[in-house]
């Protein structure tokens, strides 16, 4: 392996084991590794931290495979922290629930690398130099452990541009079925897992969508930003009277008609609107409109840190728009998937939110990614998914 000395000092994130050696950290480099390469990371007294994956190209230089020197970085190695990922999330997928994350990237001690299962069909996407590298390791790997009739690539993020690496999508194993089916609490969703947003559903709100059927009783529900329906056919399943649904997309729209009418939901109950969702909610605002329950789940407004005060406006903006739009007593369950910003952060935006909407409230629920999103504790930028269920009081 080539050999990567750090600077003096910067070897402390390692000894900790965090995954991620960035370029200013480096003082020295053997060679010329290639993109995904494997690299051997000393520290600058010697001591030998961590095999990684080198990526020329990124700010984050080099992703950490092992933290064991013994270990050797091959098919085995990849094939064995698939096994394990897979294994892991056995015990979520039954009858009643299909689908889930089976890799979860750093968190599963493979960086960059994300695998979601709908049914039969694995969707991969590989966001990083070592995750492309190992990239026939890694189909095979999820071929065997869990025995899909087909893996299907949907490398095509804007996160693999800053390892400079192009786009692909397509069948990476197998045949892909004619139609594609989650089942999720027993309800059933369709999935378009090649032009769907990320790999074709929002996976990582599952317990969140559970959670929100379990409150939807009686309510008349805003789900905003809705694309396929998620939260909307949780809230119909959950008794919700009736759910406005709002989308800027006429395609995700029509996806979303078709996963209610086919769990048996009546369509009378639901109404939906291809709107921007800013523009919808003062055009409801202006109407005198109200709901007992508003869903906030917005795309990501701040891919970088450098996002955040332009996304900390458009998150304080919404949620100010929608505790205008809540009745007394009613719910809103807000989000944020930015990873720029903080739980802490969120909460104080949403705070001032109510506060310059004169709105007395309080958080009685926290939300997070479901459990196949594991977070590995010493690895806090796993951490992306946050959201607050706050009661405005009567």
């Amino acid at each position: 392996m080539h050999r990567v000395t750090l600077q003096p000092g910067r070897e402390k994130s390692l000894r900790q084991k965090h995954p991620w050696v960035f370029s200013g950290a480096i003082a020295a480099v053997e060679g010329a590794p290639a993109a995904g390469e494997t690299v051997a990371i000393y520290s600058a007294d010697g001591a030998f931290l961590a095999s990684a994956a080198w990526s020329p190209a990124s700010a984050i230089r080099a992703r950490i495979w092992s933290f064991d020197a013994r270990q050797a970085i091959d098919d085995a190695f990849i094939a064995g922290r698939v096994r394990a990922a897979v294994a892991a999330r056995a015990p979520m997928l039954d009858a009643t629930h299909t689908g889930c994350r089976l890799v979860h990237a750093e968190s599963d001690g493979l960086p960059g690398v994300i695998a979601d299962r709908y049914g039969e069909v694995v969707v991969m996407q590989l966001h990083s130099a070592g995750g492309e590298a190992w990239r026939g390791s890694i189909v095979s790997a999820l071929v065997e452990a869990t025995g899909c009739a087909a893996v299907y690539e949907r490398s095509d993020a804007e996160v693999r541009a800053l390892e400079g690496m192009p786009s692909r999508t397509g069948i990476a194993a197998g045949v892909l079925p004619a139609r594609i089916i989650l089942l999720e609490d027993g309800l059933r969703y369709d999935i378009d897992v090649i032009a769907g947003q990320k790999t074709g559903f929002f996976l990582d709100q599952r317990q969140n969508r559970h959670r929100i059927r379990a409150v939807a009783a009686g309510r008349d529900v805003l789900d905003c930003f809705c694309y396929t329906g998620g939260f909307t056919v949780a809230a119909l399943a959950g008794g919700a009277r009736s759910v406005l649904a709002i989308d800027s997309s006429a395609d995700a729209l029509t996806r979303a008609r078709q996963n209610v009418a086919q769990n048996g939901i009546d369509d009378a109950r639901c109404e939906w609107r291809d709107a921007d969702v800013f523009a919808e909610l003062r055009k409801i605002r202006d109407g005198a409109k109200s709901f007992d329950m508003i869903v906030l789940d917005p795309p990501k407004f701040a891919p970088t840190a450098r996002h955040i005060d332009k996304a900390a406006r458009a998150y304080k903006d919404i949620n100010l728009l929608a505790l205008k739009l809540l009745r007394p007593g009613g719910l809103l369950a807000t989000f944020s998937c930015s990873g720029g910003v903080t739980a802490d952060l969120f909460q104080k935006i949403v705070a001032g939110a109510a506060l310059d909407a004169g709105a007395d409230a309080a958080i009685i629920g926290r939300f997070s990614a479901s459990a196949d999103h594991p977070v590995a504790l010493e690895f806090p930028e796993g951490d992306y998914l946050k959201g607050l269920l706050v009661r405005k009081k009567a």
